[in-house]
């Protein structure tokens, strides 16, 4: 192969990895998802091993390249390392989570060798659900830009509650890989549109289903969006001001069943702040039958370690304490060996405790709800461990620190899988936006806009009712897909001994 080929086949494959880029929010182009996929695909088809890894590394860097490029505007501003350092940190991530897409054309190329091109485009389609499952779980877990989050307001968004959002991606990929069979030649197209035709028809089937009913009254909320700036939320003198606006804020919602503040809404711990906030407030909760929801830190009882936590004070005092910790935002790795750069960095309350992994459903207006905080809500796995007894979802953040960057509106997206997955409302309350009230179909009921000082204010109704995804989670998927994989691979090493004159 030619340099020049070499390298307009990899410019190429780069530009379908941006593109597809634009199937996610805010763009929404869910078609994209689809079309970019497709490219890479039949890139791969005439490819060896050594090819197929550079082309699906490129593939890989074009798309996390451009969809999370925003992750250097919380390096820069909030880490102090200055721009190009900044830059030069995002990019070797990315190319960190790109060689997935690497693995995954190498590894295709590897076990369907020369097979048929039908047998290729199936190992190369179960194999990027498999590895983009692995991308959202080694290491913590990196889950973002998942194409199956691509299909929330499509017919594929049926297959959600059924095989979560892994099982869309499947479902996404095989629709790229029947383009290519399009591509290839009549005698496929048949086949291929027939396929087409019963993965689309039957999402939009699924997507008719309903998963959940109705298990109470509706209940009135608030949602408190006071849109402090990350730079100067820590502050010292910002303290005051802040305890200020938020109790201001919430004054005037007392006559909604339950309040929420966002993540970590007061920079200070909680047992600061009982006399001088939390008794009154507890009190005017109590008064108007009331519960209030809010991000705060928490020190543990041996006042050793601290957590990031939603707590709630009304008709009960209990606390969710944050389990799935961000990495280098909320916890240092190999913090013993990474000191001299934890210390360069200076970022405030980066050395949070992990919560259990098992902790009681909070109980809010005496109903249990699935709490999450935060980046949380990108473990689809995770949510469901609530599920069925979460009448509904609750999510604070604060994705300030990616100032208006798209990284808002993907977030949302991902949300919105999540009560997809779990046919139940659910209420995300965020410092700076996006805040949002979700409704069981994943659709968007209202939300806030960005960097406003906001009061979000509308009804959820509690449900019951668990999907299948919530029962199964990600296993029938990742099962199905390794089983595949191994039957592919035995056929093809058995047609390679045939070739070799092993006959039997």
């Amino acid at each position: 192969m030619s340099a020049l080929l070499t390298t307009i086949k990899l410019l190429i494959s780069f530009c379908a990895g941006a593109a597809t880029v634009f199937a996610f929010a805010p763009f929404d182009q869910y078609h994209l998802a689809v079309l970019g996929p497709a490219v890479l695909l039949l890139l791969l088809l005439d490819s060896d091993p050594h090819m197929a890894f550079r082309l699906g590394f490129t593939y890989g860097f074009g798309l996390l390249g451009l969809g999370v490029f925003w992750m250097h505007i919380s390096i820069d501003q909030f880490g102090g390392v200055g721009p190009v350092l900044a830059i030069i940190i995002t990019l070797a991530f990315v190319a960190l989570m790109a060689l997935y897409y690497g693995l995954m054309g190498w590894l295709g190329k590897r076990i369907a060798g020369a097979s048929a091109w039908h047998i290729q485009l199936s190992v190369f389609a179960l194999l990027w659900v498999l590895l983009e499952w692995l991308r959202g779980w080694i290491l913590t877990g990196f889950p973002w830009l998942a194409l199956g989050y691509s299909q929330i307001g499509t017919p594929l968004q049926g297959f959600a509650p059924l095989l979560g959002v892994y099982g869309v991606t499947l479902m996404v990929v095989i629709s790229a890989a029947c383009l290519v069979a399009l591509f290839r030649g009549m005698k496929s197209a048949i086949p291929a549109l027939l396929i087409i035709c019963l993965i689309w028809g039957g999402g939009w089937l699924l997507d008719q289903k309903e998963w959940s009913s109705p298990s109470g009254d509706a209940i009135k909320v608030s949602i408190i969006q006071a849109n402090f700036v990350q730079g100067l939320k820590w502050r010292p003198e910002t303290r005051q001001p802040t305890i200020d606006l938020y109790r201001k804020l919430t004054q005037q919602e007392w006559d909604s069943d339950l309040i929420v503040w966002p993540e970590t809404a007061i920079p200070d711990y909680y047992s600061s702040l009982e006399d001088e906030l939390l008794s009154g407030l507890e009190r005017e909760a109590q008064k108007h039958n009331s519960d209030l929801l809010f991000g705060i830190a928490v020190w543990g009882d041996k006042g050793e370690r601290y957590y990031n936590s939603v707590s709630s004070i009304g008709s009960v005092r209990n606390a969710y304490f944050k389990r799935h910790l961000v990495p280098f935002g909320e916890f240092m790795p190999l913090r013993w060996l990474l000191k001299p750069l934890i210390d360069y960095l200076r970022i405030p309350m980066s050395n949070f405790a992990a919560g259990e992994a098992e902790q009681p459903l909070m109980q809010v207006l005496g109903r249990k709800a699935g709490v999450s905080i935060c980046y949380e809500d990108a473990f689809g796995a995770e949510i469901i461990q609530a599920i069925p007894d979460a009448e509904f979802l609750v999510n604070v953040s604060n994705d300030a620190w990616f100032g208006d960057s798209i990284a808002l509106p993907q977030h949302l997206q991902i949300a919105r899988m999540r009560s997809l997955e779990t046919a139940r409302y659910q209420l995300r309350s965020t410092n700076t936006g996006i805040s949002a009230f979700i409704g069981p179909k994943g659709e968007i009921v209202s939300a806030s806009p960005i960097n406003q000082e906001y009061v979000l204010r509308g009804k959820i109704v509690p449900m019951s009712g668990a999907t299948i995804y919530a029962r199964t989670g990600n296993w029938g998927v990742v099962i199905s897909v390794l089983i595949v994989l191994l039957l592919v691979s035995g056929r093809h090493s058995l047609l390679s001994l045939n070739k070799k004159g092993l006959h039997w």
